[in-house]
C-alpha cells in the first residue's frame, strides 16, 4: 500500500487533509485513456472521463477522512493510486466510530447516484444523444463508473469498504479481535474468487487486485491475532492511553530501539532497564498512538460516598 512518502506527489491540502497522487497513476491513466480511444470522437473526452474517475474517488476518500474526524479520529492524508484511493484514517477504537468512518465513503457514491440519474434523464430529454453525443456518452460513463465503484467497494471482502463495514458490525457482537478475524477469513474466500475470476477472464488487472486484497487480508489476520493476545493480558492500573482511554497491558511488550531487549515501559517510566535509553514517547499497543508516559497517568476515581 503506498504512502505519502513513497513516490507520491502532493497536490493540495483541503479541510485539513493532504491529497497525494502516486506517480503510477499517470502510467495507468495513459494506458486506460488510449485503451478507450474509440469511445469518443476526440481523445479530450477520454481524458475528461478519467478525470471524472479521479474526482469521484477523491470525494469517496474525503468522505472517509471527514467522517473519521467527525467522531474524534485522526485523518490527514489521502493517496490516490491506480487501484483507487487510500484515506489514512485512524478512528477511535470503537465499533460505532469505525463503522461511520468506513460507511461514509460509499455513502458519497450513494448521494451521487440520484444526481447523475437526474442529469442523465435531462440530457436524454434534451436530445444530447443526437446533438452532443460525446457529452451524453461521458455522462453515461460517469454514472456507470460511480455505480460500479459503489458495488465493488461494498463487496464483503476485507479490506474493501464492505468487508470493513462487516467487521464493524460484527465488532458490536463478538468484540474487536474476533470481528477482524472473521472479516479477514471471509476476505480470503473472496480473494480466492477474485483469483479464479482473473484466471478465467485472463485479466492482469484483477490479478493485481487479488494480490492487493490478499496481502491486506494476511495483514488483517495477523493484527487480529495480536489483538486477541492483547485482550487476554492483565491491564495496568493507574495508566490509560490519552487518546483511546485504554489501560496498557502488563508485561515486557515494548522493545528498546537501542539494545533490542523487551521491557515493560510503564514499570520503568520509559527507561530501558538494560541500556538506560530513555524514550520520549510510548506507543499504545491498542490504538498505535504515541504519547509521553507522563500523559498516560489516569485521573484518580473518587470513592463513592458511604
Amino acid at each position: 500500500m503506498p504512502t505519502a512518502r513513497q513516490g507520491s506527489i502532493h497536490l493540495f491540502r483541503l479541510a485539513g487533509v493532504d491529497l497525494f497522487l502516486h506517480w503510477s497513476w499517470f502510467l495507468v491513466a495513459a494506458f486506460e485513456i488510449n485503451g478507450r480511444s474509440k469511445s469518443y470522437s476526440s481523445l479530450t473526452w477520454n481524458v475528461l472521463e478519467y478525470l471524472a474517475l479521479f474526482f469521484i474517488v477523491m470525494l469517496h476518500e474525503y468522505g472517509h477522512a471527514l467522517a473519521c474526524r467527525q467522531v474524534g479520529g485522526k485523518a490527514d492524508q489521502i493517496v490516490l493510486w491506480p487501484l483507487g484511493g487510500v484515506a489514512f484514517v485512524n478512528p477511535p477504537p470503537r465499533p460505532g466510530a469505525t463503522l461511520w468512518s468506513i460507511a461514509a465513503g460509499p455513502l458519497v457514491n450513494v448521494v451521487l447516484l440520484p444526481i447523475l440519474l437526474v442529469l442523465g434523464f435531462l440530457s436524454r430529454s434534451l436530445g444530447w444523444a443526437t446533438v452532443m453525443p460525446n457529452a451524453y456518452a461521458l455522462l453515461r460513463a460517469v454514472a456507470f463508473i460511480n455505480f460500479l465503484l459503489l458495488v465493488f467497494n461494498m463487496l464483503p471482502i476485507y479490506p474493501l469498504d464492505g468487508g470493513q463495514i462487516l467487521r464493524s458490525l460484527l465488532w458490536f457482537v463478538v468484540g474487536r479481535a474476533r470481528s477482524l478475524m472473521a472479516a479477514t477469513i471471509i476476505g480470503f474466500v473472496g480473494v480466492a474468487g477474485f483469483i479464479l475470476l482473473a484466471l478465467w477472464i485472463h485479466s492482469v488487472w484483477f490479478g493485481v487486485l487479488s494480490v492487493f486484497m490478499l496481502l491486506n487480508c494476511w495483514g488483517g489476520l495477523r493484527h487480529a491475532q495480536v489483538l486477541s493476545r492483547l485482550a487476554k493480558l492483565p491491564r495496568r492500573d493507574g495508566f490509560a492511553c490519552p487518546w483511546c482511554k485504554t489501560a496498557p497491558p502488563v508485561g515486557d511488550l515494548w522493545v528498546c530501539g537501542e539494545c533490542k531487549n523487551a521491557f515493560d515501559t510503564f514499570q520503568t517510566q520509559a527507561v530501558c532497564p538494560y541500556c538506560a535509553a530513555q524514550f520520549p514517547v510510548t506507543k499504545c499497543l491498542d490504538c498505535g498512538e504515541l504519547h509521553p508516559v507522563s500523559e498516560w497517568i489516569a485521573p484518580a476515581v473518587a470513592a463513592p460516598p458511604l
